[in-house]
């Protein structure tokens, strides 16, 4: 008697004349001669082949395949060392039989009789062939999910759901979005190809889809009739009426994503419910992803309306005098921070130009939110700017009036041209005194200066009136400038001497050409080092001999 084993790794008897132990097994066992004739078999045998019985041919009672194998195993041609007996014999060959897979295990008696085991490997190949197909479809959610998540782009997150579905869970998809206002965006994909639409739709004529497209679960395929889709549901060049069509929600952030309509063809099987399941899952997390996408494109909407009013404003000539502003972040990455400056121009001819520039406590988003409240606020008080102190009193009083404990320094100029000078009325809120450059080379310091803003229940401050001639600059400047660390070693301040000096070097230069000079001589201080927020604005009264009016407001004409 030989022994094998079966799939499991354990040790089984092989039939034959030196035992009848393998009788009572439950594995069937044929033992047939060299000719083909059956010579023993057990009761599990002939439970599997009824017609089984001693004497009868194999082609008879079994399976070709494995009458066939029987008479390759048995040919006279085999050498002896073929026909010798092995521990586990010749390897085994699979056949289906009454719809189950059969593995058989061959083993030479050694006096011309072949053995075989046979066993039942439908349970196991049905249970690899799902193992095998829940690994495919484990890949492929996450190859998805890679792929949605790429992009936080709607549209393309629209279009690349759509692909995947019509690649991977049907002949064709469309993705359909909730309804704006009556009207669906809806892609379908087919054969590799993706069609964006915009489509008034009434979501009933399609049973399941008016529930998907409200994130209720979907009915399931077999109740929905293919032939009963409207025409905008097949794609063109689809190939006629789809033989299979399931319906799955798109489940999104508290709102429902939308809904996913898949196509088969017709004389393909319909949507099992495995099938079903997978294409919920799948759809899970392309939802997730449309979800966060659309999510992400309106906060970048909010985000870009907001950062739009808080951003700096272009300067240019206002009431014939020159007016330019300059603004680097403390982070690069950042386009807003908690410097600012702005230029109202009076409403009525020969009314002063108010120009601010300021810095708040902090950096970033926060000290953001603080320049647009005073901004705002300082807009507000445009009728009072006659009076600096009296805006300045308004303004502290709003600060300490909020529920942020933040404070801020900045400096008010009142700028009004007359004949070919420029008068400036200046007052300092704890801010760095504006500094003037002369025609001559001369820089001065204004003789301004007060209390911050927002700390404080009484502010005070002092003005000082300085007259420009043609040429002549007035530069308001943040401490983001004077303080920023750099140099040689990267630890020195830039300091107001250095400042003074970069200032010095824009005789007659117009406002922007000093605004850009003050800006590259700091920003090549600082290098690549940390450094605060940094905001500049130049006041010149130009070189002009007539003014023109152009939009409302009074410009210097430059002469050759």
């Amino acid at each position: 008697m030989t022994v094998f084993e079966d799939e499991y790794g354990r040790s089984r008897e092989t039939p034959g004349a030196e035992g009848t132990s393998w009788l009572g097994s439950p594995y069937p066992a044929v033992v047939a001669d060299r000719e083909g004739g059956v010579v023993e078999f057990n009761a599990a045998a002939a439970d599997l082949f009824p017609r089984m019985g001693v004497g009868k041919w194999l082609d008879e009672v079994v399976p070709g395949w494995l009458a066939d194998a029987h008479r390759r195993l048995s040919r006279p041609a085999r050498t002896p060392a073929a026909a010798a007996p092995t521990r586990a014999g010749p390897a085994p060959l699979r056949g289906s039989h009454d719809g189950r897979l059969l593995r058989a295990h061959p083993t030479d008696s050694g006096h011309g009789d072949v053995a075989w085991w046979l066993v039942d490997d439908s349970d196991l190949t049905a249970a690899q062939d799902a193992l095998r197909a829940e690994r495919e479809r484990t890949a492929l959610l996450a190859e998805a999910s890679t792929q949605l998540l790429a992009s936080l782009n709607p549209d393309r997150c629209l279009e690349k759901t759509a692909l995947l579905a019509a690649a991977h869970l049907g002949d064709a998809a469309l993705v359909i979005s909730p309804p704006v206002r009556n009207r669906c965006a809806v892609v379908t994909a087919l054969g590799g190809g993706c069609k964006r639409t915009q489509l008034t739709l009434d979501p009933a004529l399609v049973p399941g889809l008016a529930e998907a497209l409200q994130g209720f679960p979907p009915v399931p395929a077999r109740w929905i009739d293919p032939a009963e889709l409207p025409s905008w549901a097949v794609p063109e060049g689809f190939g006629g009426t789809p033989g299979a069509v399931s319906i799955t929600p798109l489940p999104g952030h508290g709102v429902p994503a939308g809904a996913l309509i898949l196509l088969r063809r017709g004389g393909r099987r319909a949507f099992d419910t495995s099938e079903e399941l997978f294409a919920r899952l799948f759809a899970a997390r392309a939802g997730a992803a449309l979800s966060a996408a659309r999510l992400y494109a309106e906060q970048a909407r909010v985000t870009r309306a907001l950062i739009a009013e808080l951003l700096p404003p272009q300067l240019h000539h206002v009431g014939g005098v020159d007016f330019a502003g300059g603004y680097r972040t403390s982070q690069d990455t950042e386009r807003i921070g908690g410097d600012f400056y702005d230029v109202h121009a009076g409403t009525e001819d020969g009314q002063e130009t108010l120009a601010v520039l300021g810095d708040v406590c902090g950096k970033g988003l926060d000290a953001a939110v603080l320049t647009g409240r005073i901004r705002s606020t300082v807009q507000a008080l445009l009728p009072l700017a006659g009076d600096h102190q009296d805006v300045l009193r308004l303004l502290n009083g709003a600060l300490l009036t909020a529920r942020h404990t933040r404070f801020a320094t900045l400096v008010l100029a009142s700028v009004r041209r007359t004949g070919g000078r420029v008068r400036l009325r200046l007052t300092s809120a704890g801010h760095p005194r504006p500094l003037i450059l002369r025609a001559t080379g001369e820089v001065e310091e204004a003789d301004t200066g007060g209390t911050l803003v927002g700390a404080l229940p009484v502010v005070t401050s002092r003005s000082a009136t300085v007259d420009l001639s043609p040429g002549e600059t007035c530069l308001l400047y943040t401490d983001g400038i004077t303080e920023a660390r750099g140099g040689p070693l990267g630890s020195a301040m830039f300091g107001e001497d250095r400042l003074r000096s970069a200032l010095a070097e824009c005789v007659g230069l117009p406002a922007e050409a000093v605004v850009e000079r003050v800006q590259m001589v700091a920003g090549d201080w600082v290098g690549r080092g940390p450094h605060d927020d940094m905001a500049v604005v130049a006041i010149t009264a130009p070189h002009t001999t007539h003014l023109s009016a152009v939009n409302g407001h009074t410009r210097g004409r430059y002469t050759a």
